[in-house]
């Protein structure tokens, strides 16, 4: 599907993607964007010009500085937008003279990418981080008892979607910065306060909400997916020694709050659907609720993550895929509902760390590193500086996450996930 909007050949944002953002410019205030090529459509423009007037909704909701009004009108509704968006934006339109040959309202409505500062797109409620990384899961086992099996650590690891629930309010956009933050963990035979020693990134995959539930009335598993409005790369950063002093007892708390960062653009589930495979098989019995008439409920994205270091030069970390999971975002929602907790627009649900089976796969410097206990080399990237090694994060280290998924139809990306690292205040 080509457009007139022309892209670099490894552009993330071909007519096959057109994921939500929210952007804004020196010279108007945050609104409702699609990117394209190397371009941002502002939908407010459009919305405003009438070119939504004949599609049966409230089109006030792509006036507002954030996603939450246009992903609560539901699936059928963006599936209908999504489809004038490319009928407008191909090549061989036929709709011509509506935005590509209407100069004036092509020049009010195309904004060059690299002129636009993008925004956290959604307001987020709640976000919920689930653990459902079959390697990540294995990895961390053998780390912290040696020789022991996920089931004797994690009995319901199989069985079900586990999770904890996070920190909404300090979910950033991509580009913030973060401090390391403080906290207590233990240094050999005693506990002290400061600042984090064993920082680090964990690479995940998300979703936002669109439409929530009522509470007490739980969500389907084969329904689930018209709940997803979107989604987006995540890094769950996380202060490992403060994490793991804490957590003995009750579970993540301080060690998982002071940040979490998302990329900016909010993919459509219909721009991943040929990108689409089957959760990892392990031997199980699922529960009626948790069983799929679908078996191709998890999607197959490479996501590399890289290391920047103060001078620049740049460093390949890990290669994640999102396939390396066990459960579906289907099924997280599913089991997340059937208590009969309510789900809300804008409620954010991550995988947890999406690991393979390698160490260059390993999505977290906790499995690189076997918990810090051996440093990990990371190759330069065209580069003659030589290599450089790591046991968690420094001051001043910027993690990037990048995925870009490619089929017939054109690329498919998610803009990136980045954050730097600031010293502790």
């Amino acid at each position: 599907m080509a457009s007139w909007v022309h892209d670099d050949e490894g552009s993330h944002f071909s007519l096959q993607n057109l994921p939500y953002g929210i952007f804004s410019t020196e010279a108007s205030p945050a609104r409702v964007g699609v990117a394209i090529g190397e371009h941002v459509l502002d939908l407010k423009v459009l919305a405003e010009g009438g070119i939504f007037d004949d599609l049966d909704f409230d089109v006030t909701a792509l006036l507002q500085p954030t996603l939450n009004a246009f992903a609560a009108l539901g699936r059928h509704v963006q599936s209908r937008v999504r489809q004038r968006l490319q009928d407008l934006l191909k090549e061989d339109t036929e709709f011509g003279n509506v935005l590509r040959d209407n100069h004036t309202l092509r020049g009010r409505a195309l904004v060059r990418l690299s002129s636009v500062t993008m925004h956290l797109p959604m307001v987020i409620g709640d976000y919920t981080d689930f653990f459902v990384g079959l390697h990540h899961a294995v990895t961390c086992a053998d780390i912290l008892k040696p020789g022991a099996t996920i089931e004797q650590l994690c009995p319901c690891f199989f069985n079900l979607p586990i999770a904890y629930n996070g920190r909404a309010s300090s979910v950033v956009v991509s580009e913030t910065p973060l401090h390391r933050p403080h906290g207590q963990f233990p240094v050999e035979a005693t506990v002290v306060s400061g600042p984090c020693r064993k920082l680090d990134f964990e690479v995940e995959f998300a979703c936002f909400v669109g439409k929530g539930n009522k509470m007490g009335e739980p969500i389907g598993v084969d329904s689930a997916e018209d709940h997803i409005f979107g989604f987006v790369l995540m890094n769950d950063w996380s202060a490992r020694d403060i994490q793991m002093y804490e957590a003995t007892i009750m579970g993540p708390f301080n060690g998982k709050s002071f940040c979490t960062t998302v990329s900016p653009w909010v993919v459509p589930p219909e721009a991943l659907d040929p990108f689409r495979v089957a959760p990892k098989k392990t031997p199980r019995t699922l529960p009626d609720y948790l069983v799929e008439k679908s078996e191709l409920s998890a999607y197959d994205i490479s996501i590399r993550a890289t290391l920047e270091v103060a001078n620049g030069q740049t460093y390949k970390v890990a290669d994640c895929n999102t396939n390396n999971v066990i459960f579906s975002f289907a099924q997280m929602i599913a089991h997340h509902t059937r208590g009969g907790c309510p789900l809300r627009t804008g409620d954010l649900i991550a995988t947890g760390t999406l690991s393979g089976p390698d160490r260059e796969n390993a999505g977290c410097l906790l499995e690189q590193t076997r918990g810090g206990k051996d440093p990990y080399e990371m190759v330069a990237e065209n580069s003659s500086t030589g290599n450089v090694l790591r046991t968690y994060l420094e001051d001043n280290d910027r993690i990037t996450f990048t995925a870009q998924a490619s089929g017939a139809a054109g690329n498919v990306g998610f803009g990136s996930c980045s954050g730097m690292v600031l010293p502790a205040p």
